[in-house]
């Protein structure tokens, strides 16, 4: 589960992350973890979308407004991590009329919503599977095109919507639709320890934090910014790592024994192979990468086998057996 929220961190354009297990498991605490070990990202002062004032290609018509009458000023501000609760309505979620401003000024102005604040950010859906089928599909739309367009109460508004998707939920309260689920980078499967002293760990750094939040968030500090330090540095020098044609032909020849649909899942691997490669500061992808993500890359595009009994975490492990060696 790290290693996936690592990667999407290190590299958005993987899809971000699906977190499927036990409940208790402390899935929630490491998505709001994640936050915490971002640093900064720079925004246009006044967007209400947190415009890149270098990505100009990408602003809103609001910025394009303001680049007009001179350059805009920038901040620095915490990357989002918004949570999009189950029950959520459409409006909460895209944005509507601001009604204060309607009813008060005679104004027809834009309320931005959830999808606006987490742009450049990450989206956190707890429970992803009983979203609804409504809000599936219109995730579905802004995920693959990075914009969101709200048509309704005679408004017309277009505003970028660039996010890393992190989903969370219980198995046994149902499947996720596969349209959903394909856009998802990567899949992991979080399971109970079994373990005498792992689980007595957690349980004394959980009762540290509750004791005394203050010393224990300064006890792990500097080990939050040296994983800091690392993902930074990751991101600066992802564009270099190289990824020989032989690290490329395992990846497909992996995607073609397992039978996956398209050729997301060729791009997926490769980009999280990359993200990881370059966190551990190697300067090309190998197939010991391949290997670290391609259980969290490739198992939930799976078809079912019905001839085939194994669980899709199984049939992966012996695909990556048979492809990549022992």
């Amino acid at each position: 589960m790290k290693l996936a929220l690592i990667s999407a961190a290190v590299d958005p354009s993987i899809g971000g992350v699906l977190i499927f297990g036990d409940r208790g498991t402390g899935k929630s605490t490491a998505v709001r973890a994640l936050a915490a070990l971002l640093p900064p990202m720079p925004a246009i002062v006044g967007c209400r979308y947190s415009c890149d004032p270098t990505a100009t290609e990408a602003w809103c018509e609001e910025c394009r407004e303001r680049a007009q009458r001179g350059r805009p000023k920038t901040r620095l501000i915490p990357v989002p991590v918004i949570d999009m609760p189950l029950g959520v309505t459409e409006d909460r979620v895209v944005g509507a009329l601001d009604l204060e401003r309607a009813l008060s000024q005679g104004i027809k102005a834009f309320e931005p919503g959830l999808l606006a604040r987490a742009n450049r950010g990450f989206l956190y859906i707890d429970e992803v599977n009983l979203l609804e089928d409504h809000l599936v599909d219109l995730l579905i739309d802004v995920a693959a095109s990075g914009e969101n367009l709200v048509e309704r109460e005679g408004l017309s508004v277009r505003h970028p919507a660039r996010f890393v998707l992190i989903g969370s939920g219980n198995p046994e309260e149902g499947e996720l639709r596969p349209q959903l689920l394909d856009r998802f980078g990567l899949s992991v499967e979080i399971k109970t320890p079994t373990e005498l002293q792992h689980r007595v760990e957690v349980i004394k750094r959980r009762d540290e934090f509750e004791r005394d939040r203050p010393k224990f968030v300064a006890k792990w500090k500097k080990h939050d910014d040296d994983l800091r330090r690392r993902i930074v540095a990751a991101r600066k020098r992802l564009l270099d790592i190289e990824v020989p044609d032989a690290v490329l032909e395992t990846a497909a020849k992996l995607c073609m024994q397992l039978g996956t649909d398209g050729l997301r899942a060729e791009l997926t691997l490769i980009r999280a192979a990359r993200a990881i490669a370059s966190f551990e500061h190697a300067p090309a992808v190998g197939v010991s990468h391949l290997r670290s993500v391609s259980g969290s890359a490739l198992r939930h595009r799976l078809r079912r086998d019905p001839l085939d009994e194994t669980g899709s975490s199984a049939r992966v492990d012996r695909a990556v057996q048979e492809t990549l060696g022992a």
